[in-house]
């Protein structure tokens, strides 16, 4: 998975009295810290204004409790708590600058963290980074031919938490998308898949090339991009527009639905290839839930399994 990391820095005063003098340090650390599931999260503090640094803390922030994750001071070097061993490890060490690694993060590592400078004899200066777990999958784009010779009706699936947020768009300006629909379906393990279906309008006559962007939070999108062949040609070819996977070929199913030769509205007869083309997109998001579930394949598996089974009970 690529690596989706994006980080805001803001610089934090703190001020704190002692025996009746303000005293102020300025922290400079990440407001937010954004990560995709399955990478490594990186958080660092440096106290800007130097002071006499005994210890430096990490703990992380719950509702209830402040636990320490780990701690570096010269007496004892660097210590990672038991419970995060195999989690957190310190990137760089010092008693003016500090970061640690959160390696491989999970939902269960979303939230806020401290960073405490524990100095002698003012106390502890306190930074408060937060760190938010994403997650973001390939969009995934269909498209199919619609009764009509100048229109496609173009869908796009995209899979993450939360929610992503799905943009069609076509290279050629002559072309054109309407009648948005948007689907949105709750999965079992917190993530949504997302799909946008709109119908294309335009001469066929030359190849055209059709993205979809899939954006999650403020992290980079993901996005494919698919040529629509001209009416010469009867192959779709689909590749990623990022990191130019290939993600095979799509070959066009004609809808052939009939058209009556009474004047009507276009609008109405592409509705009708919606609605049946929706019938298909249920279809995939069920096996895709399933799917995310219980691992890749596993609905085609069991189809497989049911069919076999039919044919030796009607044998």
């Amino acid at each position: 998975m690529p690596q989706f990391r994006i980080t805001h820095y803001v610089i934090a005063v703190f001020i704190f009295g002692v025996f009746g003098k303000a005293l102020t340090a300025v922290i400079q650390t990440q407001q937010t810290v954004l990560a995709a599931v399955g990478e490594d999260a990186e958080f660092s503090c440096q106290l800007l204004k130097s002071k006499d640094v005994l210890q430096v803390t990490w703990q992380k922030i719950s509702p209830d409790v402040e636990t320490n994750v780990a701690t570096y001071s010269k007496q004892f070097g660097q210590r990672v708590n038991d419970g995060f061993t195999d989690k957190v490890e310190f990137k760089y060490t010092g008693l003016q600058n500090c970061s640690i690694v959160i390696r491989n993060v999970t939902e269960q590592d979303e939230g806020c963290y401290h960073c405490l400078f524990n100095t002698y004899p003012e106390g502890s200066f306190t930074g408060t980074p937060c760190l938010h777990v994403f997650e973001l999958h390939e969009p995934v784009v269909d498209v199919r031919e619609s009764n009509s010779t100048e229109e496609w009706v173009v869908s796009c699936s995209a899979t993450g938490r939360p929610a992503p947020t799905v943009t069609l768009s076509v290279s050629q300006q002559h072309l054109s998308f309407s009648q948005y629909n948007t689907v949105s379906v709750s999965n079992t393990n917190a993530t949504f898949t997302v799909t946008t279906t709109a119908v294309l309008s335009g001469s066929r006559k030359h190849s055209t090339q059709v993205g979809c962007a899939a954006r999650v939070l403020s992290a980079p999108h993901r996005e494919v991009m698919v040529t629509i062949p001209d009416d010469d040609d009867d192959g779709l070819n689909e590749k990623s527009g990022s990191n130019q996977r290939n993600l095979g070929m799509k070959h066009l199913q004609s809808t052939k639905l009939k058209i009556s030769s009474k004047s009507g509205d276009l609008r109405e007869t592409s509705q009708t290839t919606i609605q049946g083309f929706h019938l298909h997109l249920l279809k995939d998001l069920l096996f895709n839930s399933v799917d995310l579930f219980f691992g890749a394949g596993f609905a085609a598996r069991c189809l497989a399994f049911l069919d076999d089974t039919h044919v030796k009970t009607d044998s």
